[in-house]
């Protein structure tokens, strides 16, 4: 295996695990039958807030948590409307991604001073696993990548295995699937949808935290361009198999790193900026196919 392939290999995991991290916390929302297209406005944040965080703490991992959590807490917004109060997830959802856009282009004039992008000098970012650089194969694809992107894919096994074989997982899914039984035999389903979509935001604080300082070492406005409509997209296409989201992600992280290769021998950078829309839609289009399909063969 060449230099070059081993190379592209590492630029699909670096692109795809944003994504994988959003896709997950939107399949853990779906299980619980909340519908969860804020996973845009949700990342951003996480990037803003991890950026803010290693420019006041200057530690990368004090960074990841500030993300985490406050991404949490920017998340409530939707778990209480759509679980506590029944509102319409989508007009939520929607309200959030456009707030998040717009709250981290006024915070960054506010607190630095900068509008389009903000990058300090010394600013700190994940440390890459430089320590696998010596070992064949494996080190050309993860010694310059953060352990948050391994960690995503233990991640993802972790929770697909809890929901098929533990009684809160199967209790999670059942919420999902039947919540007026669920709450039959006595199981909250508000509370379930809430924390579930609380640990969706955790887990887009996450994603925006890699991408920020992961991926790059820097904050610009609207960074995660479409990369939260993927992880949507993502969660539609395994329709409700947490497991597959890798293979779905890694597909969508493929194509992304394929566009910044197009881009270095000189293809137009706005046709590879339409990829994620493109992609997006192309997908929707599959998953609407599949489900008018299958619910001909029901009928």
């Amino acid at each position: 295996m060449h230099v070059f392939e081993l190379g592209f290999v590492a630029a699909v995991l670096l692109a795809a695990t944003p994504i994988l991290y959003a896709a997950l916390a939107g399949a853990i929302s779906a299980q619980v039958g909340v519908f969860n297209i804020a996973l845009e406005g949700q990342m951003l944040w996480g990037a803003f807030a991890a950026v803010a965080g290693s420019y006041y703490t200057g530690s990368a991992w004090a960074a990841v948590l500030v993300a985490l959590l406050s991404t949490a807490l920017f998340s409530v917004v939707l778990a209480v409307g759509a679980a506590r109060w029944k509102a319409d997830p989508i007009i939520i959802a929607i309200g959030t991604n456009l707030f998040a856009l717009g709250i981290t282009g006024f915070l960054m004039r506010v607190l630095f001073g900068v509008s389009g992008s903000f990058s300090p000098r010394g600013l700190d970012g994940l440390p890459k696993m430089a320590f696998l650089a010596d070992i064949p194969v494996i080190g050309p694809i993860f010694a310059g990548q953060t352990v948050l992107v391994p960690l995503a894919f233990v991640v993802i096994a972790l929770v697909g295995v809890w929901l098929k074989v533990t009684p809160a997982g199967l209790r999670l899914r059942g919420v999902g699937e039947h919540p007026d039984a669920a709450s039959s035999l006595g199981v909250n389903v508000a509370t379930y949808q809430t924390w579930a979509t609380i640990v969706g935001g955790a887990l887009c604080g996450i994603a925006g935290a890699q991408l920020a300082l992961g991926n790059v070492t820097v904050f610009t406005e609207n960074m995660t361009a479409g990369r939260g409509w993927i992880a949507v997209a993502a969660v539609m296409l395994v329709a409700g198999r947490p497991l597959w989201l890798p293979i779905a992600c890694l597909g969508f992280g493929a194509a992304e790193a394929l566009g910044f290769r197009l881009q270095g021998i000189g293809a137009p950078q706005q046709l590879t900026d339409a990829a994620p829309y493109a992609i997006t839609l192309l997908v929707l289009v599959v998953t609407r196919i599949r489900f008018t399909r299958r619910r001909q063969t029901v009928a």
